[in-house]
């Protein structure tokens, strides 16, 4: 029988989209729901899977760990992208690796949801509710304000579509920056330099990578209006994370909406968690019943198909 592991289930929640105990007679299936100490733990725990199902960018699956797993013949990921896995490792050793569609909605209203959480003071007044206090702080209107994108793919392209609909004007920078899509949203192709200097709220919705790496920095801080926010539901090394401490418990920036992190789960222990001005979410961007209920039902299709000798959906 086959032995699949279902990792980083953190809510233990893929039973509930998936019904295992149907599949029980064809695979032996382990959830775990913690995430691994350490890449010895891992390779301690999964060696005799043949399969592992894993959620986008969470364990990764690097070299090291692909060599040391000897029965493993299958990696199916969320999504149809995931930086985590070693690909170049992963075809040495002939494993499969394919993934999964993905709905980027959610991403899209969850930037929203920051964004409109930071101008209206949520954090502050949601403690006040329940402290007994009313009414502490004053909000801002985001009409008329200037919403800088740090890149214009397929979510911040939704994320300046609705932009447009609350009467603010929009920005855009990356490193390959589609002029046509610009043109097409009625959005400012800008330098980064400007992007920073002038936007009220800076969104980021670039790929994680190299490229970006420490896109923003103090540097990048210091140029911004004192009343800006910055919102990142990309990936955390996006925005170096000591600098965004910085930037904010001295007031360099009057706040941050994060969803991402360089380290995850974000340590309970963490600077970010003791800071007023950053209002913090467990990485849920892409976290719903709709692709929760894709992702565990393709990841299952992917296997099948595996096993036929007739992959779907490859990775290469």
């Amino acid at each position: 029988m086959l032995k699949v592991a279902i990792l980083d289930d953190y809510q233990n929640i893929s039973q509930e989209f998936v019904d295992l105990e149907k599949l029980s007679g064809k695979y032996e299936i382990k959830i775990f729901s913690e995430p691994f100490e350490d890449e010895d733990s891992a390779i301690d725990q999964l060696k005799d899977f043949e399969a592992l199902l894993i959620m986008r960018e969470r364990t990764k699956i690097s070299s090291n760990l692909i060599n040391s797993l000897k029965k493993l013949k299958y990696i199916i990921t969320s999504g149809m992208r995931n930086k985590a896995i070693d690909l170049e490792a992963a075809k040495k050793r002939k494993i499969i690796v394919s993934g999964t569609e993905i709905n980027i909605n959610p991403t899209c209203e969850l930037t929203w949801a920051l964004i409109l959480g930071l101008a209206r003071n949520f954090k502050t007044e949601i403690d006040n509710m329940f402290q007994g206090y009313w009414q502490t702080t004053v909000g801002t209107e985001i009409k008329g304000k200037i919403l800088g994108l740090i890149g214009l793919g397929r979510v911040g392209s939704q994320v300046a579509k609705i932009a447009k609909a609350f009467g603010m004007q929009v920005m855009a920078w990356s490193e390959n920056l589609n002029l046509d899509k610009c043109k097409e949203l009625n959005v400012l192709p800008s330098s980064k330099e400007d992007l920073i200097q002038n936007s009220d709220f800076l969104s980021i919705h670039v790929q994680g990578g190299d490229r970006y790496k420490n896109c923003i920095t103090l540097k990048e801080f210091d140029k911004m209006k004192k009343t800006a926010f910055l919102i990142n539901t990309s990936r955390g090394h996006i925005v170096n994370e000591d600098d965004l401490i910085i930037a904010l418990s001295t007031n360099v920036i009057a706040g941050a909406g994060i969803d991402v992190y360089e380290k995850e789960p974000l340590p309970e222990g963490h600077k970010l968690r003791f800071l007023q001005n950053a209002l913090l979410l467990p990485h849920i961007g892409y976290v719903t019943a709709e692709n929760y209920s894709i992702f565990y039902t393709q990841m299952f299709e992917n296997l099948e198909s595996c096993v036929l000798n007739k992959p779907i959906r490859e990775i290469k």
